[in-house]
């Protein structure tokens, strides 16, 4: 894993890191709903596989793709699951924060819903030979 010191710079300046799985159509299709919906530019993106992912995977002691989990990194909390996305659609505001009144469902029924989805998300909507490949335009919310 190499990181330069401009990427880890780059990464210390950022507050709200979404580590996706960057093989996944699901996690792929997800990013850019988030990316269309944040025209504030508040969150950045990094797929688990790349040297950004499994740096802050290893600093914070989490496995996007073992876990199966999307991750949300904001403010120095890890938000994993069905919290990850709670803490999104609350940071994108709008018409968005109806989501979060879900969040009284119990955890453990959200996170097993989280996790069959999860565990066939390949199988349900496909999977890519290569990571996400941004376009010049979002380029810049990637990291």
């Amino acid at each position: 894993m190499n990181i330069s010191d401009h990427d880890l710079v780059n990464i210390e300046k950022r507050q709200n890191i979404v580590i996706f799985d960057g093989i996944c159509h699901l996690c792929e299709r997800s990013v850019l709903f988030i990316i269309n919906r944040d025209p504030q530019k508040l969150f950045s993106f990094c797929s688990a596989q790349s040297a950004v992912g499994m740096y802050l995977q290893q600093k914070y002691q989490i496995n996007a793709l073992e876990d199966e989990t999307v991750i949300l990194i904001a403010d120095g909390v890890v938000f994993e699951r069905s919290n990850a996305i709670f803490e999104i659609t609350k940071r994108l505001g709008g018409k968005w924060r109806w989501v979060r009144l879900l969040k009284y469902i119990p955890v453990f029924i959200r996170d097993f819903i989280y996790k069959k989805i999860a565990q066939n998300r390949y199988v349900l909507f496909g999977k890519a030979n290569q990571c996400l490949l941004p376009s010049h335009d979002i380029s810049d919310r990637f990291i």
